[in-house]
């Protein structure tokens, strides 16, 4: 025979249950959330992981990569627009960069400093 043991509930939360259980017991359905709730953090400890420092460096990678396209992309439209009558010329458009450069505090002490390599086409 069962162990029978006696849990007290608020009487809302007992309103509660019996609104939403239809015709299981109230033993049956609390029983049912309970193995539910268990099965689900079970569920999600096993979905947690940790990146590698491999995983890491390769999205890393794929990040420079993804913004070296952007960075292509915009270049190439901005010369495109040059050859319709703006022709910017690469001191105009290099000066531009260093003046957005120390907008954004590249001259710091920090020495932080980007560099790109281009590739002749």
């Amino acid at each position: 025979m069962a162990d029978n043991k006696i849990l007290v509930f608020p009487a809302d939360l007992v309103e509660k249950i019996d609104g939403s259980r239809g015709d299981v017991s109230r033993a049956e359905f609390i029983e049912a959330l309970i193995d539910n709730l268990v099965k689900e953090k079970s569920e999600h400890k096993e979905t947690v992981g940790y990146v590698t420092r491999e995983e890491l460096s390769a999205f890393e990678q794929d990040m420079k990569q993804l913004m070296k396209s952007f960075l292509d992309f915009f270049v190439s439209y901005g010369l495109e627009l040059g050859e319709n009558g703006q022709q910017i010329e690469l001191d105009k458009f290099t000066s531009k960069l260093q003046g957005l450069q120390k907008d954004l505090g590249g001259d710091s002490k920090s020495g932080g400093k980007a560099t790109i390599k281009w590739k002749n086409a």
